[in-house]
């Protein structure tokens, strides 16, 4: 076997693997925001917003895995 294929395969690995943590921080968050809005539905708003931004910087963290994948 090549040895760069080997450490091609290892990065698909580890991107997989990286994708676990963002997966269970947006699943975290939703479910934090879905406990508040059925506990204080007039902050609906304000919970929504917290959410996306959370999400966001939870699928920033996918997104550099990505990229180290290509770059190392």
């Amino acid at each position: 076997m090549d040895g760069t294929l080997v450490i091609d395969a290892l990065k698909l690995v580890g991107y997989g693997l990286s994708t676990i943590g963002p997966g269970l921080g947006i699943g975290i968050a939703c479910y934090g925001c879905c406990v508040a809005t059925a506990r204080q539905p007039e902050l609906q708003g304000r919970l929504f917003t917290n959410f996306i931004i959370g999400a966001a910087l939870a699928e920033a963290l996918g997104l550099i895995g990505f990229v180290l994948t290509f770059i190392v």
